[in-house]
């Protein structure tokens, strides 16, 4: 099914497929095509309304039965963090960033091998090999990074030997007013050092002294324990109802898995904010 906005990108609905974070339900995206001269203009005009980049692709979920998944983002500049994620900073002081062009390695791919097969062996990335990650990470027509993390010496739970090892990789965006974690990987052999969240932490100091005010996080889901780790940070926003908002209270947002949440996709495309492009 194909539905077009006159002068501007073709909008494009997946088939349903079986959602991965609400059991039982249906996933459905609305998406278009990144490419051209106007790539990262329209990457930071659609990132502002809930979309999402995956290589060449911009996408937002459009289900049919619930609107459950919300765009989530933190403002830099009211984010404090808390006790435990204070704690969880001095303990992966140990760690070194070093940040590159998109270009993938084989070392990274063996992290990346690694972390799936013990954290998301029934994922629907699990079956990818080595050049199918590599288009994950270099194919982009945006201004994307590669951040690596690595032990210097000072390993951040204590569980490896040496310096020099890969603990950690994050594919970020670099928007017009943030930074957008497009897919982060670690080893899942550092449990105890919390890198998801330590990531993001990086991330929010990251942006902090570029003066960017927002850092993307990719979708939050209400009634989803893999997305309750989000929930977890001050200053965290949701895309709801056209509009960015405080997440205030997570539990007051269940009720978006209701169907009749659900507009009509031809509407949903009509409510999107284009920029202005040279014809």
């Amino acid at each position: 099914m194909r539905h077009t906005v006159p002068h501007a990108p073709q909008f494009y609905v997946t088939a349903p497929q079986p959602c991965p974070y609400l059991h039982g339900r249906a996933e459905r995206k609305l998406f278009t095509a990144l490419h051209g001269d106007n790539a990262a203009e329209l990457n930071n005009a659609l990132s502002r309304q809930g979309f999402r980049r995956s290589q060449n692709v911009l996408y937002r979920p459009s289900c049919e039965s619930c609107v459950a998944c919300m765009s989530a983002r933190i403002r830099v500049a009211d984010f404090t963090a808390s006790r435990t994620q204070r704690r969880l900073l001095r303990r992966n002081e140990g760690l070194r960033r070093i940040a590159t062009s998109a270009w993938a390695t084989e070392e990274q791919f063996d992290l990346f091998r690694s972390y799936l097969d013990r954290r998301h062996a029934d994922g629907g990335m699990a079956d990818m090999d080595i050049f199918e990650f590599a288009a994950m990470i270099e194919e982009t027509p945006v201004k994307t990074r590669v951040i690596e993390y690595r032990c210097d010496g000072r390993d951040p739970a204590r569980l490896l030997a040496g310096d020099d090892h890969l603990a950690a990789v994050c594919l970020t965006d670099v928007l017009d007013d943030g930074l957008s974690l497009v897919y982060s990987f670690y080893d899942p052999g550092l449990r105890a050092a919390s890198l998801g969240t330590y990531l993001i932490l990086d991330h929010i100091e990251i942006a902090r002294a570029a003066n960017l005010p927002y850092v993307y996080l990719g979708y939050w889901v209400p009634g989803s324990r893999k997305m309750d780790y989000k929930a977890r940070f001050s200053a965290l926003e949701i895309y709801k109802g056209g509009v960015w908002q405080d997440i205030g209270n997570p539990e007051d947002h269940c009720s978006e898995a209701h169907p009749l949440s659900v507009d009509p996709i031809v509407e949903q495309v009509a409510r999107i904010a284009l920029p202005q492009f040279d014809r």
